[in-house]
């Protein structure tokens, strides 16, 4: 049995040793498992995976093609809560399992969300130009906030992050409403459910926490920084697909937003130096580091591979999370 465990080298774990371990115990110590660097040498790509039972990986293309090449191929485990880089249409004509990782990093990514949301409104990144770039100590470089006890954040998407990122919003004494067409108005939170027309009128702040899907993609675009009435803080922590990029740049240009806080980019390898949103004193980039803590890295480990040797072993009722119908 061959299991790949593959992605872009700046997305591969610190070290696999900890999977390699799982997998063998699950799997059996005579389980064949490769670590490949996929740097967009598909034709290596291809040879690589042509006898994998498994794939793991989080970011790696794998397409239509990929997958008529791996012909052994039994299932594709994700290593992140998204899965938009695999063709799903072409794993279920295959009876290939996906399982994405549904949940690991919740906690992490909600604290980065409202970190992110104190590092705009409490203009930290006008204080660190000031001082580091300009060497000058003022407090009144740029024009104050509001307390965030007077502001109103809006989450789009009120799932399993967007609802922790309210609870502790509402522990800071915000406001907190909500667009998400695919829940009901929660009964354990003090948040309001509206439209997205609504929420991009009322909110101060703005949050993506959507998972990226068939419904939202380029849901961020011109016309909807126009439509946020207050010249709100906006927030992406979803996929850099959810956002229309050079729009947002325009937004930003046009004073349609006061600044703009984004954990992901359009391209999950994008080419910086040159890149229109590096260097803006009211723009604050990561790059898509919200989950990483010690424990959200070893329960993504755990759980990516044990999707693998629960699916192989015939045990799919014990896969954390299949989005493929195998």
């Amino acid at each position: 049995m061959k299991i790949v465990i593959t992605d872009y080298p700046d997305s591969m774990m610190p070290n696999h040793d900890y999977e390699i371990q799982m997998l063998k115990q699950g799997l059996g110590e005579n389980t064949n498992i490769v670590i490949y660097e996929y740097k967009d040498n598909r034709e290596e790509f291809y040879q690589v995976i042509k006898d994998a039972d498994a794939i793991l990986t989080a970011f790696t293309p794998i397409d239509a093609q990929a997958i008529r090449h791996a012909e052994k191929l039994k299932v594709i485990s994700i290593n992140a809560t998204g899965y938009d880089n695999v063709d799903l249409q072409a794993a279920n004509q295959r009876k290939i399992g996906v399982c994405p990782v549904g949940e690991y990093c919740t906690k992490d990514v909600a604290e980065f969300t409202i970190s992110m949301m104190m590092i705009l409104v409490k203009n930290i990144k006008y204080y660190q130009y000031d001082i580091e770039k300009h060497y000058q100590w003022r407090y009144n470089c740029t024009e104050p906030n509001q307390r965030l006890s007077d502001m109103t954040l809006g989450i789009c998407g009120l799932g399993k992050i967007g609802k922790m990122v309210a609870k502790k919003a509402l522990g800071l004494d915000m406001k907190v409403i909500a667009c998400d067409p695919f829940i009901e108005p929660p009964s354990d939170l003090n948040v309001k459910l509206v439209s997205k027309e609504e929420l991009f009128e009322q909110a101060d702040i703005i949050t993506n926490n959507m998972n990226l899907n068939e419904t939202n993609y380029n849901y961020f675009d011109l016309t909807a920084f126009k439509q946020m009435k207050k010249q709100p803080y906006f927030i992406n922590m979803g996929r850099g697909a959810c956002v229309v990029e050079h729009e947002l740049v325009t937004a930003l240009d046009l004073g349609l937003l006061k600044g703009a806080a984004l954990d992901v980019l359009k391209d999950e390898t994008p080419t910086l130096k040159s890149h229109p949103l590096i260097g803006r004193e009211n723009v604050h980039i990561s790059p898509h580091a919200a989950f990483y803590s010690t424990s959200s890295l070893k329960d993504l480990q755990r759980i990516s591979t044990e999707n693998i040797v629960n699916y192989l072993n015939g045990y799919k009722d014990k896969v954390f999370k299949l989005v493929s119908d195998y």
